[in-house]
């Protein structure tokens, strides 16, 4: 039997939040993925986990379309692995992934893996320097037949299908320009996809491994994959463990991490940050109530850290050069814990590069 506290504070050293200091060589979470999504995205997230971002560049990380077509940040050095290990496991798993583009391929007779690698072999052609998604979008549609297009009542024009656009474009050997809005994407530079995923980079084990313990349904929800796939391609090195009552699966390498994890530490983390993104969120904020301020529909919040716990939640103000932290706290907090909230809020402020104004504790 393994209780919430042990869970949370696996996850927390297998993440390495508890460290202050690591490089991009020895992070554990760039091997799945760090989404990038909002100002404080893959950037803050390696920064708390000790990682000197000021110093990296495009020669060290790699930003592609990749998990649920959101953006994330790999080591370039990587990037043939990356793209061999999030492939669609099927052809049923590609149709799940592109969403409603599926229904007209079928309709049509293309199987989804059969349009995704057509996509990718146009967007190929089409992107010889780097080049606006815009621009993409729009010579894609002049070269593809009807069931790969929609029509976009917000821009008043024919477009490819979102999810097929954007979990083509790593296939196609292309990524995303860092910081550009809109998206600039371009060749990867000398890039070869590997013949086959390896272990390090298999998502299903780097779940367990950073996530974990865990389900084969909750992994699926994480990937956007059918729960079938999943379990087909589930470890044969894994223990059962079970979890408030439910049984989950760990990696066998990491039982005694499990038993004997502890952690300390405090942080900021980023809405989308890794942590977050658990698929067993009762087990992360039991409170249904914290819960849905943690996740909301519209603009989430950052969640506040605390030894090994989600204590509340916290959202950035800007104003010219100052920030000030608004936090909201799920429990009284100590003098030492807002201490230590607040160094953290400087970090983040020398992190944008701004001067922190204040941290507002809600009371």
């Amino acid at each position: 039997m393994v209780d919430r506290r042990q869970v949370m504070n696996f996850r927390v050293r297998a993440q390495q939040l508890d460290r202050d200091e690591g490089t991009l060589a020895d992070t554990a979470v760039l091997g799945i993925g760090v989404q990038n999504t909002g100002p404080d995205g893959a950037r803050w997230a390696l920064a708390v986990r000790g990682v000197d971002v000021t110093t990296m560049s495009d020669a060290d990380v790699v930003l592609l379309w990749t998990v649920r077509g959101a953006p994330h940040l790999y080591r370039r050095a990587d990037v043939g692995h990356v793209v061999a290990a999030v492939e669609p496991f099927s052809d049923a798993d590609a149709g799940k992934r592109i969403y409603d583009a599926a229904k007209p391929l079928k309709a049509a007779g293309i199987d989804n893996l059969a349009a995704l690698d057509e996509v990718a072999a146009r967007m190929r052609t089409i992107v010889t320097t780097p080049t606006v998604k815009g621009e993409v979008s729009g010579r894609l549609a002049t070269v593809l037949p009807e069931p790969y297009l929609r029509f976009c009542r917000v821009c008043d024009a024919t477009h490819l299908y979102e999810m097929p656009f954007r979990l083509a474009a790593a296939r196609a050997g292309l990524e995303l320009q860092l910081d550009t809005s809109p998206p600039i994407l371009r060749r990867i530079t000398g890039f070869t996809r590997a013949a086959a995923p390896v272990d390090r980079f298999d998502l299903v084990r780097a779940y367990l491994r950073l996530l974990g313990p865990a389900t084969p349904q909750q992994v699926a929800g994480y990937l956007d994959a059918p729960v079938k796939d999943v379990k087909a391609r589930w470890p044969d090195d894994v223990v059962e463990v079970t979890v408030d009552g439910e049984v989950r699966w760990l990696l066998s390498a990491d039982d005694k991490a499990l038993e004997s994890a502890d952690a300390t530490t405090s942080r900021l983390l980023g809405p989308f940050d890794l942590f977050l993104q658990a698929r067993d969120r009762a087990t992360l904020v039991p409170d249904p109530a914290h819960a849905k301020e943690l996740w909301p529909v519209l603009g989430r919040p950052g969640a506040v850290l605390v030894d090994g716990d989600l204590v509340g939640t916290w959202r950035p103000r800007k104003s010219g050069r100052t920030l000030t932290i608004a936090v909201q706290p799920w429990q009284r907090l100590s003098a030492g814990t807002r201490d230590a909230i607040t160094a953290q809020a400087e970090h983040l402020a020398a992190h944008r590069d701004v001067s922190l104004a204040s941290v507002d504790f809600a009371s």
